[in-house]
């Protein structure tokens, strides 16, 4: 009896090595594809450690684009001055992970996965406002005062730093071929960043002087809690800098990877 069950084990290491070398190399190149119909483009660079474990680097960027969820970022970002119809947003990621397998074959099954992730988000807001100006005199005549409607891009990067985790399933559907569903996860960090609206060099001191202190009333209207914004006036510039907690879900997500 004790013979059969040392054969029986010994033939199953046989199988799972011939599996293994099936399986494919150590390495994994993939990308998301649902993330990138979203036009957030990716690539991710997987290294297996050992039979449970793994490494991997992520780059992802989208180009600049309308804001997506007008109504919903409306509720996080009350302003009537802003003008969400032309919102932009872009914005790339650096993401370092490590993943833990819970099945008996590299890189493959249920895992869970901590990760950090360092991101970049520029934004291009344009805020309306209203100034009034005098002239100045003409041969000594005062002329009357004039006031313009106009509107201003407030433009800039917010730097983001979090951490998080997310579990999933990754399988060998072919030699090299692997697919990797993210199910379910988020994270959470810190975000700062610096936005800046200038006026041209050349606007008389009459105009930039009213134009900026307008401006700066219209950004000051913005409620973005829990995200802190203080606004200043520099030369021709107006600068707002941001402060506050950055979280994102991560998950629902079909890669499609190479292994070699």
């Amino acid at each position: 009896m004790k013979k059969a069950i040392l054969i029986a084990l010994f033939a199953a290491l046989v199988n799972l090595g011939n599996a293994q070398s099936l399986i494919g190399g150590d390495n994994i190149l993939k990308t998301n594809m649902s993330a990138n119909a979203l036009q957030n483009y990716n690539i991710t660079y997987e290294r297996s450690i050992n039979h449970f474990m793994s490494i991997s680097a992520s780059y992802s960027t989208m180009p600049k684009r309308n804001i997506p969820l007008q109504a919903l970022a409306k509720q996080f970002i009350e302003n009537p001055n802003i003008d969400f119809n032309n919102f932009k947003i872009a914005n790339n990621a650096i993401t370092f992970e490590t993943r833990f397998y819970l099945g008996l074959q590299k890189m493959s099954g249920i895992y869970i996965a901590p990760y950090a992730r360092f991101g970049n988000m520029e934004v291009d807001v344009p805020v309306n406002y209203k100034y009034t100006y005098t002239p100045a005199p003409v041969q000594g005549v005062t002329l009357p005062s004039q006031t313009v409607s106009t509107s201003a891009n407030l433009n800039g990067t917010i730097r983001s730093q979090s951490v998080g985790a997310y579990f999933g399933m990754q399988y060998q559907l072919l030699t090299k071929l692997v697919l990797d569903f993210w199910i379910i996860g988020g994270h959470y960090g810190t975000s700062n960043g610096k936005l800046q609206a200038e006026l041209p060099a050349s606007t008389p001191a009459f105009i930039a002087t009213p134009a900026l202190n307008a401006l700066k009333s219209a950004i000051d209207q913005t409620n973005a809690n829990p995200f802190k914004l203080s606004t200043s006036v520099s030369g021709n510039s107006i600068i707002t800098n941001t402060d506050g907690p950055w979280a994102g879900i991560r998950g629902v997500g079909i890669t499609v990877g190479l292994r070699f």
